[in-house]
């Protein structure tokens, strides 16, 4: 029999042509299912549904997330458990572009899709995808309140210093050029657990996180505020990624224009999908990229080095930034689990404090770990991230707010 879901918030990620899911309580953290549909509207489209110990795996035709919603609440129904008539509280929708506009999570309603929709200029590879999870589910599950959840909501007060382009300031302001910041739902996140495991209140923690997964990003934060971040007015700028390039000079944008002859839709997919660690090896995987590099593969060894190298030169930067550091901490799929990532990041920084124990690195875990010695300047910590949670606790938290 199926675990509860009365009071429980279905949280959506809807990409392109996938779609995570996952049921959960915010209050127990107690996760129901989760889900993921694949190649929707493709050929060879599937989706897998995890609930009760049980895996399953179908391939099925997903013309649209529509469908995908629905296949998924098919698999709650034969788990006993009917979305519709279940009591959820809400479904917590993550949106990547909050823009000038949201900057706290938001109940949604017809305007708020049409402003959504607006500003989808600023994240065209994105919004225009969760939109349309946001209407299937509005769909399917009229009764339960929709909430969109922002990832550039909590670097929405970064100081104006670090926000602002050097560009002429008419055109930044008419054209909503800025730096918004990307992950903020995992930085946020993060920064909280890490001073619940140092035990320290929040505003007294100054701390460095690293989101490192197939889009990494860098962030600076004091006391609970974000300072700095790596990601920019795109998800495209900062660390070198599993597609994308990270910082360039603009200047190559002009030059592949110019003398490449490649249209702008061109540059933004070799920046977007081309490019990164898998532009520079072929492999975007980073299991895979260490391997080659154990092999002896030279371009995956540069495409290693150069991800280390743009990875210190960020940490280096919020070093100073921040003046002092408490902790430092590596959450996603990469930081929390390439234990060589972290140890080559920070490689010979003992003079600052910072040293990474090689036998607690190299353990594994599920939990909240330290990997540096007790007695260190700067705690080094592996957080997995649960942007999930972090979704649905705030989705909880919008449709009980008294209006």
């Amino acid at each position: 029999m199926s675990a509860g879901a009365e009071g429980a918030v279905l949280v959506l990620n809807a990409g392109s042509s996938s779609l995570k899911y996952q049921l959960l309580h915010p209050d127990t953290q107690q996760v129901v299912a989760d889900g993921i549909a694949e190649r929707i509207g493709d050929h060879g489209s599937s989706i897998t549904h995890e609930q009760d110990g049980d895996v399953e795996k179908v391939s099925v035709e997903l013309p649209d997330h529509h469908a995908a919603i629905e296949r998924a609440m098919q698999f709650f129904t034969d788990h006993g458990t009917d979305l519709r008539s279940a009591g959820l509280r809400a479904v917590g929708h993550r949106v990547v572009h909050g823009g000038r506009t949201f900057f706290r999570p938001t109940l949604i309603d017809d305007e708020v899709i049409g402003e959504i929709s607006r500003i989808s200029s600023l994240a065209p590879l994105h919004n225009p995808a969760n939109l349309i999870g946001i209407t299937a589910a509005r769909t399917l599950l009229p009764e339960v309140p929709s909430v969109a959840v922002f990832d550039t909501a909590f670097f929405h007060g970064l100081p104006d210093a670090a926000a602002t382009y050097a560009i002429d300031r008419g055109v930044a302001s008419m054209h909503a050029i800025r730096r918004y910041g990307f992950h903020g739902t995992s930085h946020e996140y993060v920064s909280e657990q890490v001073a619940l495991f140092l035990d320290r209140p929040l505003d007294e923690v100054n701390q460095i996180v690293l989101h490192l997964g197939n889009g990494a990003s860098a962030s600076a934060i004091a006391g609970g505020r974000p300072m700095d971040t790596s990601m920019g007015m795109t998800p495209l700028e900062g660390l070198v990624m599993g597609t994308r390039s990270g910082d360039i000079d603009p200047g190559i944008v002009l030059h592949l224009h110019r003398v490449a002859k490649l249209e702008v839709d061109q540059i933004d997919t070799l920046l977007n999908k081309q490019s990164g660690l898998k532009g520079l090896c072929g492999e975007n995987d980073f299991r895979t990229i260490t391997e080659k590099v154990a092999d002896g593969d030279q371009s995956a060894r540069r495409a290693y080095d150069v991800y280390i190298h743009r990875l210190r030169r960020y940490i280096g930067a919020y070093m100073i930034e921040l003046g002092r550091v408490d902790a430092i901490t590596f959450t996603a799929g990469v930081g929390e689990n390439a234990a060589s990532v972290r140890a080559d990041a920070l490689a010979g920084l003992e003079n600052y404090g910072i040293v990474v124990d090689a036998e607690r690195n190299a353990l594994r875990g599920k939990d909240a770990r330290r990997i540096s010695p007790d007695d260190a300047d700067i705690a080094v910590l592996v957080v997995p991230t649960n942007e999930e949670l972090a979704i649905a606790r705030q989705s909880a938290e919008v449709v009980t707010r008294p209006r």
